[in-house]
């Protein structure tokens, strides 16, 4: 009956939404009425509901009351804080989704695209960029905030290109191998590229980075950011499912499943290889430039191996080639690591008495990945597992087939 009801669904997921937002405005820093918030979003999801309402409804969860009832107590920016760093983890897994779910390329090396796109950023807006190029233009005012944003996209993408060439020679294994060698290297060219010539600062990092501009508004706190954040994200989310759908997202899946049939047919293995390498690079370029500009600071120890690898853990888990999945799985892992977690063992250390040698603190990568097992285990196809579109055979065979 709620199945096939469609306003019963519409009722009942607006019910959820109020008592769960109410309840982060009234709550003082209530880490379950924020998932159960948050997990609106997912309840939407599996609803029966048109794509047209969902959008909306998706929207105006995202833009308007989660803002508002996040901002009901003193807590604001934390919320803000798990939810803007979510986001960027989103967009990241939804640029390795193309590369590892629909091309079947595994990449080890993903965090190195990250770091240039930050780097990008931070070396022309902080004062590295007068001690650099002597001049008075630097540093960049933060009103280039928002052309860096396709600046870095482009060239994380011209980056993903230049990995991609030499790496289409090996497959499997010998691919992650190499893409996690390309990954050190990026990170360790940056932690050396303060000699002979002073471009990144080494390991002490780029400093005071300038914030973004918009007619003279500053954005500085992460409630601020967080619109940053949404934007990106909702063009990020577009533009997958529409390659995901198109000519080029075919190809990739054709490749994902038979390189040498796909090739007999016709597809390009080079060029198509090549597109998932720069279109995933740019996406992770373009969170780079907003994690530079948020933080005001980059260092190359934010872009070490183990942050490729839970990016890789994001696709993997939330379900390969699946863009719902990719985006349930890198909110699940950002949020566990970010909020959940740290509550739970904060709230053993303060009721319990436990050994030191044995304290939940210590022990929350052991939780963490405890947790990943269990969710491999019995969800071994993903969170959300991909669906291949269904084509009625009768419209393929009304359709003309042309040459081109």
């Amino acid at each position: 009956m709620l199945q096939k009801n469609r306003k019963l669904q519409f009722t009942l997921l607006l019910l959820f939404i109020l008592l769960s937002s109410a309840s982060v405005y009234f709550l003082e820093r209530s880490v379950t009425a924020f998932l159960l918030l948050l997990g609106s979003l997912l309840l939407l999801h599996y609803t029966h509901l048109s794509k047209k309402i969902k959008w909306s409804i998706a929207l105006i969860l995202l833009v308007v009351i989660i803002p508002l009832a996040t901002s009901g107590g003193t807590s604001q920016q934390d919320y803000m804080e798990v939810a803007v760093q979510t986001g960027i983890y989103i967009a990241m897994a939804l640029g390795l989704n193309i590369v590892v779910g629909f091309a079947g390329l595994l990449d080890l090396g993903f965090v190195a695209f990250f770091a240039i796109g930050a780097y990008t950023y931070g070396i022309f807006a902080s004062p590295q960029a007068a001690t650099l190029f002597h001049s008075n233009i630097f540093p960049l005012g933060g009103a280039w905030f928002w052309p860096f944003i396709i600046i870095g996209g482009l060239i994380a993408a011209l980056f993903g290109i230049l990995l991609g060439i030499p790496v289409l020679r090996v497959k499997g294994d010998y691919l992650a191998i190499v893409t996690l060698g390309f990954g050190e290297i990026i990170r360790i060219v940056f932690n050396n590229l303060d000699k002979p010539i002073n471009i990144t600062n080494g390991a002490q990092g780029l400093s005071q980075i300038q914030q973004p501009e918009l007619f003279g508004f500053t954005f500085s706190l992460a409630s601020q950011f967080y619109y940053i954040v949404i934007a990106i994200l909702l063009i990020v989310i577009i533009g997958v499912q529409r390659l995901e759908n198109s000519k080029l997202g075919r190809s990739w899946k054709a490749i994902r499943e038979d390189e040498i049939a796909a090739q007999a047919m016709g597809i390009p293995l080079v060029k198509t290889k090549l597109w998932a390498f720069a279109l995933g690079a740019s996406f992770s370029g373009m969170m780079g430039v907003v994690f530079s500009a948020k933080n005001m600071f980059v260092d190359p120890s934010s872009f070490t191996l183990i942050e490729s690898i839970t990016i890789l853990v994001m696709v993997i888990l939330g379900g390969m080639g699946s863009i719902p999945g990719v985006i349930l799985g890198a909110a699940v892992i950002s949020v566990l690591n970010l909020q959940i977690l740290t509550e739970i063992t904060n709230f053993l250390t303060q009721t319990i008495n436990i050994p030191e040698t044995l304290s939940p603190t210590k022990m929350q990568r052991l939780i963490f990945g405890v947790i990943l097992v269990l969710i491999a285990v019995y969800r071994p196809k993903g969170l959300i597992t991909a669906k291949t579109k269904q084509f009625d055979p009768k419209e393929l065979a009304d359709q003309t087939i042309s040459d081109k």
